[in-house]
């Protein structure tokens, strides 16, 4: 993924952005053997070489997991509760990663950890629409008027949450199991969402984000990403309730 030449040098610990200006703009800084003076170059850190006063820029290796969380388990690299933290079932990886978005502690399912932080600014901020799939276990018999009113979008907190897409898998007498698909990232937001309209969350599970989805991944194991499953989470071909019907 290419980046501005700038924002490269101030990563790799070099200077500040602003100072990174500077040494490009008095030709301190190459890139492929060619010297630069073009402010704003994107280059690409993993596919070009860049140097600086002839030293070469390494980049951090770029490495994504996918953890089936399990519950118990919080989303944060360090706990002063002393509760289980998801790092610590990343057995064999010593690269430094961070979650993208949260699970709380009662909720399992996928989660992605990365040392990518445009990815994940790309995947969290809703204006990108990167959708997460959910399945919940909710008290009592959703209604069609509740679900229609959960996918227009419901008001929580003062603010309208954006549509959601609903499908129930099964009813029982007193209890339903929904799949949602939402692409805003509030806090605890699915349980809200059904509490909001009478129907509190006994069990949640996150399956995918876009269309990477979870899959056979057993309960506290970890996959390496590669490309191609990065381009299924900006990817709506593989959502769940494609070509299924829904309320």
């Amino acid at each position: 993924m290419k980046e501005r030449l700038q924002k490269v040098l101030a990563r790799a610990g070099i200077c500040s952005r602003r100072k990174a200006e500077e040494h490009i703009q008095s030709g301190r800084v190459f890139v492929d053997g060619q010297k630069v003076t073009e402010q704003g170059l994107k280059v690409d850190p993993e596919r070009q070489t860049i140097t600086f006063d002839g030293r070469e820029i390494v980049s951090e290796k770029k490495i994504y997991l996918l953890l089936n969380k399990p519950k118990g388990y919080v989303t944060t690299l360090n706990d002063p509760q002393n509760r289980p933290i998801v790092s610590s079932l990343l057995k064999g990886i010593s690269d430094r990663v961070f979650p993208v978005g949260r699970l709380d502690i009662d909720t399992e399912g996928a989660l992605l950890l990365t040392n990518d932080g445009d990815l994940s600014f790309r995947i969290l901020h809703p204006s990108f629409e990167v959708k997460k799939t959910y399945q919940a276990s909710i008290k009592g018999r959703l209604s069609t008027e509740n679900a229609i009113a959960l996918e227009q979008g419901i008001l929580l907190e003062g603010k309208k949450t954006w549509p959601a897409k609903i499908r129930i898998l099964k009813e029982k007498k007193n209890e339903t199991l929904v799949q949602i698909i939402i692409h805003e990232g509030r806090k605890r937001q699915v349980r809200k969402m059904f509490a909001a309209v009478g129907h509190p969350v006994l069990s949640l599970q996150r399956l995918a984000y876009g269309g990477l989805q979870l899959g056979p991944l057993p309960s506290g194991s970890f996959r390496i990403l590669e490309k191609n499953d990065i381009d299924k989470i900006f990817s709506d071909k593989n959502l769940l309730y494609k070509n299924k019907k829904h309320i």
